[in-house]
């Protein structure tokens, strides 16, 4: 029987987990305690990356249900489905941002190729539940899925992206939104970019944290 509030069968959405505290403070990993997680402290001690990305905040947890709904939402063109998740995303925003003022987010782009294989951008799904512009400055080289790749060649993979549009994005402060937070490589490469072309500050939000 669907939700009314959440556009899907009450099992499949009971089946999500919503992540709760204690997380790490910078990419929102769920764990025992509050401190910062050894993978941050890798990131940090980077002199490259230090400072790049100020934190992330996640909703879910990436369990079996998710993997399969993300499946459907991403690989197989249900861009309807992005509206099960639209409640849950605007209230960890609320919490977990409140504090915060961004000049705009910026959804992680797709490659045109990989555009045109899926029909939709599912960031841009994600960003556009969010009261806040939407700036599109960054492109994306096309390249061999993130998902298909190894922990190892995603942190040691070339940046593949660029910035198209400098001007209307120096001195803001920034939303990077994607679909799911894995080893933050992807979040941080796009930050870097933004950083170096004049942005001041740069959080992301995510629908998942793997």
């Amino acid at each position: 029987m669907p939700g009314s509030e959440t556009n899907t069968c009450a099992t499949c959405y009971e089946s999500l987990v919503k992540i709760n505290k204690p997380t790490c403070p910078s990419c929102f990993r769920p764990q025992s305690n509050l401190d910062i997680c050894s993978d941050c402290q890798s990131w940090e001690n980077a002199p490259k990356w230090k400072g790049i990305l100020e934190r992330n905040v996640s909703v879910y947890e990436y369990n079996d249900t998710m993997k399969d709904i993300l499946s459907t939402f991403k690989f197989r063109g249900d861009a309807a489905l992005a509206a099960v998740f639209e409640k849950d995303f605007k209230t960890t925003y609320k919490t977990n941002f409140k504090k915060v003022k961004f000049d705009a987010t910026i959804p992680i782009p797709l490659s045109s190729e990989r555009l045109y294989e899926r029909g939709f951008n599912q960031a841009k799904l994600l960003a556009d539940f969010l009261q806040l512009p939407q700036l599109n400055v960054l492109e994306r080289t096309h390249h061999e899925k993130q998902s298909k790749k190894s922990r190892h060649a995603r942190l040691t993979s070339t940046n593949v992206f660029s910035i198209t549009d400098r001007s209307i994005i120096e001195g803001k402060n920034i939303l990077l939104i994607d679909d799911i937070y894995t080893t933050g490589t992807t979040l941080r490469h796009a930050a870097k970019r933004l950083k170096d072309s004049g942005v001041i500050s740069i959080s992301s939000f995510t629908l998942i944290r793997s």
